[in-house]
């Protein structure tokens, strides 16, 4: 046998099994990514009620940490807590008092209101409402269909005063609920946080995601206050433009019931409509005009800007986030998915970041690669591989 004779040799492989390789991965990871995010949100689902008092507790405990720093500066850390959690319960206190007392008043003057538009008139004549009824061509076999179906279904409500008390009951405790756990945050919330950041495995990361939530949750609370204000402002000036009574309380009304995601809008604009019905049907037609450019400023140019840019969201994502959460969660996923959304916006970004400085060879792979074919298509001979 000829020892010139070499043996054949196969071109190696392992770039080209390696490239497949790392084609086959990618979308398994992210295969595996989208089922553990929708294991989590499924666990979530189950225990949403836990989590919500978790997060309301957590979310009050941040606003009124500035607060209780500030006191803490003049008396102990335990003090400040109990003073601050005292004003709180005091300006509430006041509040709900005040707008008791005008409800019960305005709700008087409207039954007043109802009962002589519903009253006949002494020689047999039918009510004034009939008779603006009629002279929409609504005859009186109708309205008194509708009378009966109204009557119905009054009784049916009140057939269900049992689960409504049951609801009210389970509100009164989360509330209690929220509140000791948001005094047990502000007393040792500081203390946890610390020692995540000095005994986490890797503190570095752990810095950074308390950092980023820290930002995020704080710019939402600020947007989020500035948004009521505004809302409160626009409401309380429009009324006081109106002659409805009690502008003021409107206003204040608006900016409370502003923290309601998608319904807060709606429920402040129904209860000036009714109170406006005592000035006149005009004046509640041009109140419900007036929220009705309210609600749209509100929900699709004003809100999702000061919110979405407090939490670096675009508008069309803060959008998508608020109807996503409003579809899994309701009302309470709708409150946190701005919030929600830009941490886990941040953390994306920093984890492509992260990705892009650890692996250099291949963005510049990738870029060579794209070059190369530019080159081609501009030279006019394509070049396969």
């Amino acid at each position: 046998m000829d020892s010139s004779i070499r043996p054949l040799t196969v071109p190696r492989s392992e770039p080209i099994n390696s490239k497949w390789a790392r084609r086959r991965d990618v979308p398994i990871a992210i295969l595996a990514w989208i089922a553990l995010v929708f294991v989590i949100l499924w666990g979530i689902g189950h225990v949403i009620r836990t989590v919500l008092i978790l997060a309301i507790a957590a979310l009050l405990a941040y606003a009124l940490a500035p607060g209780v720093k500030m006191l803490q500066r003049f008396m102990p850390r335990f003090l400040a807590i109990l003073i601050m959690y005292l004003i709180v319960l005091g300006l509430l206190s006041s509040l709900i008092y005040l707008i008791v007392t005008t409800a019960i008043a305005q709700v008087g003057g409207l039954a007043t209101s109802v009962q002589s538009l519903l009253t006949p008139g002494k020689t047999g004549q039918v009510s004034p409402l009939e008779q603006t009824l009629r002279s929409f061509g609504i005859s009186q076999q109708q309205i008194s269909s509708f009378t009966s179906l109204f009557t119905s279904r009054l009784e049916g409500a009140a057939g269900n005063a049992v689960p409504v008390v049951t609801g009210l009951f389970n509100t009164i405790l989360d509330t209690i609920l929220i509140a000791v756990l948001s005094i047990y945050l502000l007393i040792d919330g500081a203390r946890v946080t610390n020692w995540i950041r000095h005994n986490s495995p890797q503190p570095t990361r752990a810095n950074f995601v308390l950092s980023t939530v820290q930002r995020i949750v704080g710019g939402y609370i600020r947007g989020q206050f500035l948004l009521s204000a505004l809302i409160g402002l626009l409401v309380g000036g429009g009324m006081f433009a109106f002659h409805v009574p009690y502008a003021v309380l409107l206003g204040v009304l608006a900016f409370i019931f502003e923290f309601i995601p998608i319904l807060g809008t709606l429920l402040s604009g129904a209860i000036c409509t009714l109170i406006a019905l005592t000035q006149g049907w005009l004046i509640a037609l041009g109140v419900l005009g007036y929220f009705i450019i309210v609600h749209i400023l509100e929900g699709d140019v004003v809100g999702p800007r000061i919110v979405g840019k407090a939490v670096g969201l675009h508008p069309i994502v803060s959008l998508v986030a608020l109807v996503a959460g409003s579809e899994l969660f309701g009302v309470w996923g709708a409150l946190f998915a701005s919030p929600v959304a830009g941490v886990l916006q941040a953390l994306i970004v920093a984890i492509w970041t992260n990705w892009r400085e650890t692996h250099p060879e291949e963005f510049e792979q990738a870029k060579q690669q794209v070059a190369d074919k530019v080159d081609d298509s501009l030279s006019g001979h394509p070049v396969t591989k």
